[in-house]
């Protein structure tokens, strides 16, 4: 019997974006996503907070066009991982490694004039070519 590691996700970014490289120069970028669950018999909302990972020309982009409180949707895989932290202890994390990124908020309106930003990659058209909604596949392997 085969085995299936599928996560789809939309939630809110809880921070920025972090973007950094490997020693080779690949960049990887890591938010965390803010995840509603459903609500409580009393009406109250839960959150999951959920660490996320993405690499190559979609880590570039997420960390230049999200922000905190933007709402997106990921696609990818559940990886839990052992390290050991600066104290010494053990300790395992779950995070998603993307394979697609969708921005779903809609444009911002640039507060001098009201038009849309146009560097945003919520535009028609990216620098790459890929339309919007881009589905930019740079994972290396693991």
């Amino acid at each position: 019997m085969s085995s299936l590691n599928h996560v789809v996700l939309i939630g809110r970014l809880a921070r920025d974006p972090e973007l950094r490289h490997t020693a080779s120069g690949t960049a990887v970028a890591n938010f965390t996503l803010a995840v509603d669950r459903r609500l409580r018999p009393d009406g109250t909302k839960e959150a999951d907070f959920i660490r996320v990972i993405t690499w190559g020309k979609q880590g570039e982009n997420c960390a230049n066009y999200l922000e905190k409180g933007r709402l997106v949707a990921v696609d990818g895989r559940l990886q839990v991982r052992a390290y050991q932290g600066q104290d010494g202890q053990h300790r395992t994390t779950a995070e998603v490694i993307t394979e697609n990124v969708q921005f779903l908020s809609p444009k911002k309106k640039d507060a001098n004039n009201g038009s849309d930003e146009a560097s945003s990659p919520d535009a028609e058209m990216l620098d790459d070519g890929s339309p919007d909604g881009f589905d930019c596949q740079e994972n290396p392997p693991l």
